[in-house]
């Protein structure tokens, strides 16, 4: 059995997929079937990691138990308190594609690549959505199971006489220029991942990084993800002119590399010829991974980042994993 929690909630969790949600907070328990005892407060801070193991050849571990693992928060070494192999498990998935003015050369290949994605990864018993956005967020497909309605969707979406409305994500926004990024993220994660009880969750972005008009910034989109226990893989779109990155570009590579390794993803360049392969590896990733909770033992709620590290006791062993948490 498993027990997570997001901000202020904490969730039960067995292997048969049960979930059942409790309030954390003052509670008053009735002991007897007449006899009422004074209130106490129930102060529990626990803090929960999905994050998949991999050995020195890039192989997906999955085979290991609690006792393979020493969790640090911040340097002090903590407790497991539950821990679980989660093999198989649907995936929810979020599919972000950025269609602002950077990636107009590129939108065949996203086009391209997100059916490749589909195709290597969604499986019958997997669902998720699309979202594609430049200074708005647009909702094309929701949550299916089908490859080919969320495709049949994205065609739509590219149909100029196509007459089918599409709802926005997130509050309305005056936005004078072109690419909502940052927005982008937190928007997907707390309308529609962060609600989800089953399996791995996570965000597939397509895009080169870059952002000049969101109402969130980047670190806003991390702690979204991480509080939601969400990871966020990244393939990015980088136009390349006279041969270099400009200082533009190196900032977008830079965002898109970090948002992926603070949340426990990875990120990939859509140029390498082996794009499939690494869609694969997002879904074995994601269907071959470990989750465990311990209680804090700082349980001071003061808004500070607390530090994660997940150690495997066998040498050769990577970890990935979000880094941390903000405590609320």
């Amino acid at each position: 059995m498993f027990l997570r929690t997001f901000g202020h909630r904490v969730r039960y969790l067995n292997m048969g997929l049960l979930r059942v949600y409790a309030a954390i907070g003052p509670a008053i328990l009735l002991v007897g079937s007449c006899i009422a005892q004074a209130p106490f407060r129930v102060d529990v801070h626990l803090v929960n990691v999905s994050f998949a193991v991999r050995d020195s050849r890039g192989a997906l571990v999955s085979i290991l138990s609690r006792e393979d693992f020493e969790v640090l928060e911040d340097g002090v070494a903590q407790k497991i308190a539950f821990f679980a192999r989660s093999t198989d498990l649907p995936l929810t998935l979020g599919l972000i594609a950025d269609v602002s003015g950077s990636q107009e050369h590129f939108v065949k290949q996203h086009r391209h690549d997100l059916e490749k994605f589909l195709q290597e990864t969604l499986s019958p018993r997997d669902r998720a959505f699309l979202v594609c956005f430049g200074n708005r967020l647009r909702l094309v497909s929701d949550y299916s199971s089908s490859a080919k309605e969320l495709l049949d969707a994205l065609h739509d979406f590219d149909d100029r006489h196509s007459r089918r409305e599409f709802p926005t994500l997130g509050p309305p926004e005056h936005r004078i220029l072109g690419t909502a990024f940052y927005d982008a993220i937190v928007y997907p994660i707390t309308e529609r991942l962060s609600s989800v009880e089953q399996g791995s969750r996570a965000l597939i972005v397509f895009s080169d990084g870059e952002d000049n008009s969101s109402a969130h910034h980047m670190l806003d989109a991390i702690e979204t993800a991480q509080s939601a226990d969400v990871r966020i893989f990244a393939i990015r779109y980088t136009e390349i002119e006279h041969g270099g990155l400009n200082a533009r570009n190196k900032y977008g590579i830079s965002v898109m590399h970090r948002l992926a390794r603070e949340t426990g993803g990875a990120d990939f360049d859509a140029r390498e010829k082996d794009l499939a392969s690494h869609f694969r590896e997002i879904g074995d990733d994601l269907r071959s991974s470990y989750e465990l909770a311990y209680h804090s033992s700082n349980p001071v709620s003061d808004d500070s980042f607390r530090k994660i590290v997940i150690k495997p006791k066998q040498a050769g062993l990577m970890v990935r994993a979000k880094t941390g948490y903000y405590s609320r």
